[in-house]
């Protein structure tokens, strides 16, 4: 299950949006009906997680966590207590709580970035120009391919 491109949306008034068609048939094709919404651990933007790969990244997760350690205990609690499961509706939509709309900053607008296993979700305004320069991109790439 892989997903890709850039698509744009709109939210309503409550706010629920449609998940783009493409996505919604991979998710079918794969019989993924239960969702995971968070917000990244490093951008601005919310993170949709098929259930069975939140699974996968939770086992990953509780590979380094020693439950008798504070930290980790810490950690895990606060990646989960931020997460919030939802299904689409018939007519292919879920809400976005008001909580996730603020902490991506999403007002109507927003594009669906298919990222490998999961979809990102940005405010619009946040995606106009290039997430990192042309030039800069060109050279990371080049640089972590050679180094893989």
């Amino acid at each position: 299950m892989r997903f890709l491109g850039n698509i744009e949306a709109k939210t309503d008034a409550k706010g629920r949006v449609f998940l783009p068609a493409t996505f919604r048939r991979i998710l079918q094709d794969a019989k993924e009906e239960i969702l995971v919404l968070r917000k990244d651990i490093h951008q601005d933007c919310l993170v949709l997680y098929p259930q069975s790969v939140w699974n996968s990244r939770i086992d990953t997760i509780m590979e380094h966590v020693n439950p008798f350690d504070r930290e980790s205990q810490m950690l895990l609690r606060e990646f989960v207590s931020s997460a919030e499961e939802l299904t689409l509706d018939g007519n292919g939509r879920f809400l976005i709580q008001r909580k996730f709309m603020q902490m991506a900053e999403i007002k109507q607008s927003v594009h669906f970035i298919g990222v490998d296993q999961v979809i990102e979700i940005w405010a619009t305004e946040k995606v106009e120009k290039p997430f990192i320069p042309q030039e800069e991109f060109a050279s990371k790439l080049s640089a972590l391919m050679v180094n893989s």
